[in-house]
């Protein structure tokens, strides 16, 4: 019997101009040159967010890599349901506006899961460098999307 993988979409965003702020797009491409399961793609959607708006349709399973401010210590690795991202005062994506409104008009067509790995700041300012803090949790942010991706093909076999 075949099993069926879910597609999903690991998305990095953010701005490689402003330091820490471009943590998902370093997330990003550090993943497109690393083997992955079949049935996932990695994209550096960057802050063009609409520029993946096809991908986003076309994934059963995203999960969005970025920058998180939640008051925590510098370099933390969170893990965020999409839901929780939008309530006022709770952990918040630095694009949450419109990472929210791109994936409001790909849910329309086709439902999904939303996942946010996030990871806490240190330096959001001119800068195209990840802090030392948030450079030490990018191996941390990895680990977390391949431990995502396994629950996400373990949970559809």
């Amino acid at each position: 019997m075949e099993k069926h993988l879910k597609k999903i979409l690991v998305m990095g965003i953010g701005n490689l101009l402003l330091g820490d702020e471009g943590v998902g797009v370093h997330g990003a491409r550090t993943l497109l040159e690393t083997e992955l399961p079949e049935g996932t793609e990695v994209i550096d959607a960057g802050t063009a967010f609409l520029d993946a708006l096809s991908d986003i349709e076309n994934a059963e399973h995203i999960i969005i890599l970025d920058a998180v401010q939640a008051e925590g210590e510098s370099g933390t690795v969170y893990r965020i349901p999409l839901d929780q991202c939008r309530r006022a005062g709770d952990i918040r994506s630095m694009h949450e506006f419109d990472i929210f409104r791109t994936l409001e008009i790909a849910r329309d067509r086709n439902p999904k899961k939303v996942i946010v790995l996030g990871v806490e700041p240190a330096y959001i300012g001119w800068s195209t460098e990840l802090s030392q803090e948030v450079s030490q949790a990018l191996p941390r942010l990895i680990d977390a999307v391949k431990r995502e991706i396994g629950a996400v093909n373990k949970s559809h076999i």
